[in-house]
This record gives structure tokens, sequence and C-alpha cells, in this order.
């Protein structure tokens, strides 16, 4: 009887699938052959090369289309007669709203970022549909079960910070080769490539005065590139190192740099030399330094003068080959042009501080915070994703688990089931409970509480701020033109200069109609922040905290990596059939990837951003 309902249940079933990655892969193809007939798929990213080894609907002729597309041609050549409807887009586009969310009986996450994951539970929470969640991270992997009033919210619960390290330590005191990466990544590459207007601890004058610029990384005039180059290779490695050493209180209980110089490390005909060979770039689309040098194994340890020669040479290729980008970059870790360079600088600052040089395949896990996935966990994890659906379709919530998939057995179990937690009464996304917000009224402008806060945090797209009947601030393409400068010259106020003034013990309304999510925060007004630990100017409280976002200002902490997580794979060592408990959560406590290389931290450009429909927002302004 229990077989047949089920059957039943699946038959009938419309299904909504989010990400045809890693786990959607595997996920499509075991809803297919369990009976599901009727399957929806959004998928926003296109095919690479990195994606076969474990993708396994994909083939190299596909690379460049879309994965989800793709995923569905691929299952209906063995299940010819069942319904999947793909959607190569953004599942945060206007056009994937409650009202669509509200056609399923079922929606499956295989995601590989927070801020998606986000944007799905609270559509799932208005559109009062039942959410499977799910993660992976090498051989470690997690469902969760998340319905409306009988379990808690994807959002419930904390998610883990990365690990961060203190600016002094990257900047002056690296002691292990991740503190080079970030480094390279987050000071250097930014520097070079980012925006111009930033400054950090590199931004020092020269003291030999060859340059004529303020800022020592601004290209002179008449400065060619072989000049720049070696310029800013003598500026990082060795001039800023010898100011470095002039603190002698650092290095008492330390061991001393050595500062690196061109001039000690590549002779100058090799210097001249270098990139000779360029043209014969292997078949590479994209500019690379080791094609140019005739580097072709990415796993071998470069010697010194070997990441002497990739480092000029990926510095000179930027300037000849991505001109246009200067200025605009991001540190991306599929980017082989800036994974070369990050590699070579952080090898050649490591080689400074006598730390162990890394290969470019290693150097690039740890500037991506990559744990290379494994295929058989994603397919145990889209197995135990339909079993949980199956149950939520049959309404037997008793049941429910969340299960954990764990790299060593606990109790001889390598599965570790446990029951879900009731909804956490204190969940802003789900119980509505007000928020606090310590913050300096008198000098905070009500852009900053928007940007940092109700986007950041809180992860509203299109924010509307309220105080008591007064509007404030609403974001999205339907404004009038008189409102949007309204709204814009109030983002520029101070929050007790706001046309409703924000003082102590005022109360907030924040709503999102994309995400039909409200909620109100109360203020409270506190004059000093302590930098280092609050490096915002302001404190909420009351919530679950997302992963943190990188801070790089030179009083805070730079994060490990530089973007943004998954998921959490949380402890199954619970006893099977008890209640979770927070300090049952697995050491490992990881972020999870669900499509793409089992990145650990969260990608902000794997989600675009986009406004929903106008006229919708009118609409339901109006109701």
């Amino acid at each position: 009887m229990a077989s047949a309902a089920s059957e039943e249940a699946v038959k009938a079933a419309k299904v909504l699938m989010v990400g045809a990655g890693g786990i959607g892969c595997e996920l499509l193809k075991t809803l297919a052959l369990t009976g599901f007939s009727d399957i929806h798929l959004i998928d926003l990213d296109t095919i690479e090369v990195s994606n076969l080894n474990r993708q396994f609907l994909f083939r190299k002729s596909h690379v460049g289309q879309s994965k989800a597309h793709v995923a569905r041609d691929a299952v209906l050549k063995f299940r010819p007669k069942i319904n999947i409807s793909s959607y190569h887009a953004n599942v945060k586009d206007a056009q994937f709203n409650v009202d669509f969310f509200k056609q399923f009986n079922v929606v499956l996450n295989g995601l590989d970022n927070l801020d998606a994951r986000r944007h799905v539970n609270r559509l799932c929470l208005a559109a009062e549909v039942p959410l499977v969640e799910s993660g992976t991270t090498g051989f470690l992997g997690q469902v969760t079960v998340h319905v409306k009033g009988k379990t808690e919210c994807y959002e419930c619960q904390p998610k883990p910070v990365p690990k961060s390290y203190p600016v002094c330590t990257i900047t002056s005191t690296p002691s292990k080769f991740v503190h080079c990466i970030v480094w390279a990544k987050d000071l250097l590459f930014a520097k070079l490539f980012g925006d111009k207007n930033q400054d950090n601890d590199l931004n020092v004058h020269s003291k030999d005065g060859s340059s004529s610029k303020s800022d020592v990384f601004e290209r002179d005039v008449d400065e060619d590139l072989d000049q720049y180059a070696r310029r800013i290779y003598d500026h990082v490695f060795g001039y800023n190192i010898e100011v470095a050493l002039d603190n002698e209180e650092t290095w008492k209980n330390r061991r001393r740099p050595t500062p690196v110089y061109i001039r000690d490390t590549l002779p100058e005909e090799t210097v001249q030399q270098n990139g000779t060979s360029r043209e014969c770039n292997n078949g590479h689309e994209e500019p690379s330094a080791m094609a140019s040098l005739g580097f072709r194994n990415p796993q071998e340890i470069w010697t010194l003068a070997d990441n002497s020669r990739v480092f000029l040479e990926t510095l000179k290729l930027f300037f000849e080959k991505r001109q246009k980008e200067i200025g605009n970059l991001i540190f991306d870790k599929d980017d082989q042009l800036a994974v070369e360079l990050v590699t070579s600088a952080a090898n050649i600052r490591a080689h400074s501080f006598g730390i162990p040089l890394h290969s470019l395949f290693e150097a690039k896990g740890v500037a991506g915070n990559i744990v290379h996935a494994v295929a058989t966990t994603n397919a145990m994890i889209a197995g135990l994703i339909v079993i949980e659906a199956v149950k939520v379709l049959q309404g037997d919530y008793k049941n429910y688990r969340m299960t954990y998939c764990l790299e060593h057995a606990k109790r001889k179990m390598l599965l570790m089931p446990v029951e879900p937690f009731e909804p956490n009464e204190s969940c802003y996304v789900c119980s509505e409970t007000p928020l606090l917000l310590d913050v300096n009224t008198k000098t905070t402008k009500l852009r900053e509480v928007i940007d940092k806060i109700i986007k950041s945090k809180l992860g509203m797209n299109l924010p509307l701020v309220m105080i008591g009947s007064t509007l404030v601030f609403e974001d999205g393409d339907g404004l009038e033109e008189d409102e949007a400068a309204n709204y814009a010259l109030n983002l520029e106020k101070v929050l007790a200069e706001l046309p409703a003034p924000v003082i102590n013990g005022t109360k907030l309304t924040v709503e999102d109609f994309q995400q039909e999510l409200s909620c109100s925060i109360n203020i409270k007004h506190r004059e000093e922040f302590d930098e280092e630990k609050e490096p915002d100017g302001m404190v909420l409280s009351g919530w679950s905290a997302p992963v943190e976002k990188q801070v790089t200002s030179n009083g805070g902490k730079l994060a490990a990596s530089s973007s943004s997580a998954h998921d959490t794979v949380g402890d199954a060592s619970a006893n099977p059939g008890t209640k979770r408990k927070l300090d049952e959560v697995l050491e490992s406590k990881e972020n999870c990837d669900a499509s793409s290389s089992a990145q650990v931290i969260e990608d902000d450009d794997d989600t675009i951003m986009l406004d929903e429909d106008p006229t919708l927002l009118k609409k339901k302004r109006s109701q």
C-alpha cells in the first residue's frame, strides 16, 4: 500500500529543480528514473570543460551551451515520454516569482551559493511550498528538509563564517602559504587591476624615486611594459620587504624575510627574452603566461626564477591583451591569467618568508577555496533528495530527516539521519521576529544601512524602507523620475536627518516585494564602535548570519577567500532519530558546492541579480 501510494504521489507531482551542476545532473537523472514525469529545471550557467569529470549528462561537444537545456535533452533520450521544462535563467529573475513557485508540489535545490539559496527559501515560504536543500564538498554532503510551520527554514540557523586573517599578518608577517595567496589576490591583484582609487598597505612610495607618480602602481606615460613590470616586481617583493625589516621589534621572535629583486632572480637577457614564444599559445583562446613561456604542467612547482618569469609575463599580458578590463577586475578562480599572476606572486612572497612554494594547481585550490568534487557523493546526495521529496509528497512529516554524508564512519554509519529542528522562533525570515540594529544615527547614512545591512546581511534584492507611515526608500525600475530622485537624496542623508528622523527607539519596516518578505528593525543609537571587531560601524542582532564578505580595510581582517559560502555540512554525530543540536555540528563544518568545483566560499558572480518587472511591483503595491 505504501509503495502504491508513493508511486501515485510521484506520478502526480510537479517538481521544480534549481541547479543543473554536480548534484543537479545526478538529481535530474534520478528523478526521471524514479518515475517523476513533470520536472521544471532552472540554471543560469553554461557548461565548462572542468564540469565534465562529474556532471555526466554533459559531453565535450556541449561546452559553452546551457546546462539546463543540455541536461533536459540528455535525460529525454532515455525517458522520452516525461515532461522536462528547462530555463536558462537566474532563479532571481522576476519571472520566477511567488506565483510561479505556487504551481509546484516541492522544490529541490542543487545550488552553489548562499545568496540564491536564501532567495529560494524565501519564495518557498511565501508560496508555502516544501523545499529540499542539499550540498556537497568532497566526501561530505547533506540533505535538509524545510516545510513552513513544521520544520526550520533554511535561514533559521546561522551559517559558518569562513576563516579570516588579521590584515597585519597578511601584509607583514605571513607564516602560511594561504597568507601569501590572500595577499596576492586581495591586495596585489586588486591594486594592479581593480579599483584604482582603493588604498592599501602596498601603496607606498618608492625610495629610489624611479617613478614620478605618487601611486607607485600607476604606469608612467613614457614607461614601457618591461620597465613597468620590473618596477612593480622590485617594489612589492623588494622595497616593501625592506620597509618591513626596518621594524626590528617585529622580527625579534620571527624569521626575517629576504627582499627579492629582479636583478638577483633573472639575468637581464632572460628578462628581455621572457615570453618571446607567446605566439605559440598551445591552443589557448585566452592569454596565458604558461602557454607563452612553454610551461605545460600545472602540477609542477616552479622555481623562483620561473615564478618571476610568469609574474612578469602575466603583468604584460594583462596590459597587452586585456587593457580595457583593467580598473574593473575582480579575482576569478576561472580566469587563467589571474590565477597565474596570483600563483607566481604568492610563490615569490612565500620564498621571501621561507614558506614552501606550491604548484599552480595547488595555489588555484587555495585561492578559489576549492574542495575537489567527488562524483559518488553527488550521486548519494541526489538519491537522498529524492527519498525526502517522496516523503514530502506523501505528507509524511514525522519521518522527514536531515541526512549527513560523512567522510569517516561514526558509530559504523556513513549516512547519518537526524530529525529536523522545529522553526526557530527568533528567525526574522519565517517568524518575523524584530531585529535590533546598533547604529550611530547622527553619522550613518541611509545608503550604508541599505548596502551593508538590508542588502548584504539580510539578502534583500529590491528593498522598500518605511519609518512609521513614511516611505523613505524604494528600489526598482518602476519608479517615477521624481520619486527616484527623492529616494536618491534620502540615501545620502544621515538617519537622524531623514524626512521621518531615525533616532534611538525608531522602528524600521523593510520589505522586499520580489521575495514577499517583510521584517522590522528596531534602532538603538550608539556612539562608538570597535573598528576591528565592528568594521561596518553597525551591529545587527537577532538574525542568522550568512557567510561574511571579506573586509580589506587596514584596520579590519582579510578573509581567506574573496567572495561568497554555499552551505554547511552539519554533524551527524547526533543519535539517529534525535533532534539536531547546534553543539553537535560536524567539526569540519565546511561550506558546500552543488554545481561548480565544490567551492567553499560563496561566489557572487554565480548569481546575477535581476530587477523584477516594475508593473508587477506596482500591482503588488496597490494590493
